[in-house]
């Protein structure tokens, strides 16, 4: 087991959903960004390290039926599956790392909330970009969110890389054309505060 796997392996299995910084009984600003795509309840979406966020659960309460989870850890899949209980099997999970998910579909939406800042090194970031790339069809949307420059340095112990909307351009301007960005304050459940920029992008 790879050292980052390990990591996540452990913070799953040891924290409960509350006692992490990312929780969101009902995540407002990612459910708007993709109801606003104005796609058919049959749109196929991936999560990209969703961990146990309850995304997926209000998404199938919205009527989505072609859903994809994506998440390093197993604990943390096991702990939605758990959660969704006969729901379950309207998901599709995929364990695995997002840098070495082999891409077999194509996608409506790529949603990555607080996944894509923890690359550090910018061949981590390329190789996300490249699959984002492939998993997108023509004309589709990446929604993602990172820590903006006013956020924390470090989540759940790792470093992470700070955001702004020229620093996310730089990265995906080539083949995607910007739709939307902003930035927006997250309350954690520890009454603290943290900075979030997000960016609604289109496939060029």
């Amino acid at each position: 087991m790879s050292d980052k796997r390990e990591h996540w392996e452990t913070i799953f299995e040891t924290k409960s959903e509350k006692e992490v910084s990312w929780f969101q009984e009902k995540p407002e600003t990612s459910l708007q960004l993709i109801k606003a795509c104005k796609l058919s309840l049959d749109a196929k979406i991936i999560d990209i390290g969703g961990g146990d966020s309850f995304l997926i659960d209000n998404l199938i309460d919205l009527g989505y039926t072609n859903l994809y989870l994506l998440d390093i850890s197993e604990n943390a899949i096991n702990k939605v599956k758990a959660r969704l209980g006969d729901k379950a099997k309207l998901v599709n999970f995929l364990v695995t790392d997002v840098l070495d998910y082999q891409i077999e579909n194509e996608f409506d939406i790529w949603h990555d909330r607080a996944s894509f800042h923890f690359l550090l090194e910018d061949s981590e970031v390329e190789k996300y970009k490249n699959n984002v790339v492939r998993a997108l069809k023509d004309k589709s949307n990446l929604i993602i969110g990172a820590f903006s420059d006013e956020g924390p340095l470090k989540c759940s112990g790792l470093p992470i890389t700070q955001y702004t909307v020229e620093k996310m351009e730089a990265v995906f301007e080539n083949d995607f054309q910007l739709e939307n960005c902003f930035t927006e304050e997250h309350e954690t459940p520890f009454e603290s505060v943290q900075d979030f920029i997000f960016c609604h992008y289109k496939k060029s």
